[in-house]
């Protein structure tokens, strides 16, 4: 399993504490050969939430038959150019196979994921982390922060009181 970080230090704890077999640094250059050095003989299946660039790069790494799992394009959002989307005849010519999925239509399996998740992460299976910011008055400083991705995990402000 293949992670994706921005800075050094984010993607060594994808290895380190979240249990990946290798990542990548988004911002350490060419997406294409830091895939190639972790993946030399292709990928298989990708789990896609960047969009852009991170999915040009994995289709260019799939294997023939992969399989795509779309779930987000938080690379595409704000996008002024062409995205991901013009570099599809590999994904075709590859046959592999895009599937988008959104998190709406899995709402009634919320009480089981609950369920699971809670028992996940009280025995250490399941690892989350967090940046928290004291107070809603440094909510802007938190909002800040989160752009320039300088969180670990999730964003959070603790409200006062």
């Amino acid at each position: 399993m293949i992670g994706s970080a921005g800075g050094p230090e984010k993607a060594k704890k994808l290895v380190t504490d979240f249990g990946y077999d290798a990542a990548i640094d988004y911002r350490a250059g060419s997406l294409d050969e830091q895939l190639t050095r972790a993946a030399p003989e292709g990928i298989d299946v990708y789990l896609d939430s960047v969009g852009g660039d991170h999915l040009t790069a994995a289709i260019r790494a799939m294997n023939p038959g992969g399989r795509i799992a779309l779930v987000g394009a938080i690379g595409d959002y704000n996008a002024t150019g062409p995205t991901a989307g013009h570099h599809l005849f590999p994904a075709a010519a590859k046959e592999l196979t895009l599937r988008g999925m959104l998190v709406s239509s899995y709402f009634h399996l919320f009480p089981e994921w609950i369920g699971r998740a809670a028992s996940w992460l009280a025995d250490g299976t399941l690892h989350t982390e967090q940046t928290v910011f004291e107070g809603i008055d440094q909510a802007p400083a938190a909002f800040l922060g989160l752009m320039r991705g300088a969180n670990t995990g999730k964003m959070l402000v603790r409200l006062d009181g």
